[in-house]
């Protein structure tokens, strides 16, 4: 008697684990049920990829996607309609929002708000604060939380947490992995005399790179000190890389696209306010460093750090102009390009999209394409020639710094839990998103 599926994603090139080839992806009950030939098989619904790279799910770890307090930049809705559109399955949200998610209830309302709404699977950091930080370990065992997020610069009111002995504090009193911004509050204050009014070149002077190191330097020392296990957000320097390369055991890395993608000067002169972003893009040096950091294993994920702002917010004079910039829509076609142009393998790519947030974050039973994990794929045609422009962006605030890039791949379809999410550009089931799970929680 045949095997019976509820789906099968047919003759597509598989790119996994045991590395790549040509196989079908059989689903039951939202779960990979087999890899292999099912030409035999039948199933209630045929996904035909042939010609098409079948992907584990991209996770995209790091999103602001503005809900509550700030819906006019961007909502729950749209920016998880951005994700699917561009191959990603599952999103982890930051707590800058209004009001910060710094307690249960805003983690709670956070999730109601995305129950319905969201067309990805989703959870949200905590926000640690000085205030906070003694009730962390019990936050971080919520149900949809992926973990502690903390502002060493950049950030405003309670979320900040520029001193070593604030850091040291919220690192106590938790036991899974924190996520850390990390540039000197110190160093930052001190240089902010330096922007040039209307001059974004002058951002990463004032955002220099030693404020990402010598913060980067004191975070890894505090861990070390607590046998505590943390991880960098957006490494934007080559000093960072080296250092970083010497601490694997306690910090795991985050590169984003853009980082890999744009440099200084030429992004702030094309770009004006549309380039910024914290921690800077910076110069062309840098950004071989980070390159260095992918080949060599420093980098363990990709996150878009999706922070979009309206077009007429980033058209005020620097420093007036907020910074951050949609990412989550891109991030697929973007790295897939570098694939292209062979800065990178595919293989390395699902390693930093997949299995990278699998191992550092430890998800229950997402970010591989094995049997017995949740049925997410990203199918994308890496032979596809596009041209990313504004009009294609889901976001509230309508645009892309990569408008006219030209991609050398494109996502194809985005299937979550076997459900067929996206496929051809067009969102063909909505609100299907639901919380992730992590193993550090299973038991709560």
């Amino acid at each position: 008697m045949p095997e019976t599926f509820d789906l099968i994603v047919k003759g597509g090139e598989v790119v996994n684990h045991a590395g790549r080839g040509l196989a079908d992806v059989g689903v039951r009950a939202g779960k990979i049920a087999a890899i292999g030939d099912l030409s035999q098989a039948s199933a209630g619904e045929v996904f035909d990829a042939a010609g098409l790279t079948v992907l584990p799910g991209v996770i995209d770890s790091q999103v602001h996607f503005r809900e509550p307090g700030l819906e006019w930049k961007e909502d729950l809705e749209s920016g998880s309609r951005g994700a699917v559109l561009g191959g990603v399955v599952a999103v982890f949200e930051m707590p800058n929002t209004e009001p910060t998610t710094t307690d249960a209830d805003a983690l709670a309302d956070k999730l109601e708000r995305a129950r319905g709404r969201m067309h990805c699977d989703h959870a949200f950091y905590v926000g640690g604060t000085h205030e906070n930080a003694k009730f962390l370990g019990e936050l971080e065992r919520l149900p949809g939380c992926c973990g502690i997020k903390v502002f060493m610069g950049a950030s405003t009111g309670t979320l900040l947490v520029q001193d070593d002995a604030g850091v040291e504090d919220v690192l106590r009193h938790i036991n899974r992995r924190a996520a850390f911004h990390s540039e000197d509050e110190y160093r930052l204050a001190d240089r902010r005399p330096l922007a040039r009014t209307g001059d974004w070149t002058s951002h990463p002077e004032v955002r220099d790179a030693q404020s990402a190191i010598q913060s980067t330097e004191r975070l890894v020392r505090i861990a070390t000190g607590l046998g505590k296990r943390i991880h960098v957000l957006h490494v934007t320097t080559a000093e960072e890389v080296e250092f970083l390369s010497r601490h694997k055991d306690v910090a795991s890395v985050e590169f984003t696209p853009q980082h890999l993608t744009l440099t200084a000067p030429e992004a702030y002169e094309r770009l004006k306010g549309f380039a910024q972003m914290n921690p800077p893009i910076r110069e062309a040096r840098h950004q071989a460093g980070l390159w260095l950091g992918i080949a060599n294993g420093v980098a363990d994920v990709l996150g878009s750090d999706h922070a979009p702002h309206t077009r007429e917010e980033k058209a005020r004079p620097y420093p007036a102009s907020p910074s951050g910039m949609p990412g989550v829509q891109t991030l697929v076609p973007i790295m897939l390009t570098h694939v292209a142009d062979g800065k990178l393998t595919l293989e390395r790519f699902v390693d930093l999209t997949s299995h990278g947030p699998n191992r550092i974050f430890g998800l229950a039973d997402k970010g591989r394409l094995a049997v017995g994990f949740d049925a997410d794929l990203t199918i994308v045609d890496m032979k596809a020639r596009r041209t990313i422009t504004h009009d294609w962006m889901a976001t509230r605030s309508g645009w892309t710094p990569f408008d006219g890039f030209e991609a050398k791949a494109w996502p194809k379809a985005t299937i979550i839990r076997g459900q067929i999410i996206m496929r051809d550009d067009e969102v063909i089931a909505e609100g299907r998103g639901e919380p992730a799970r992590f193993l550090e929680t299973l038991a709560e």
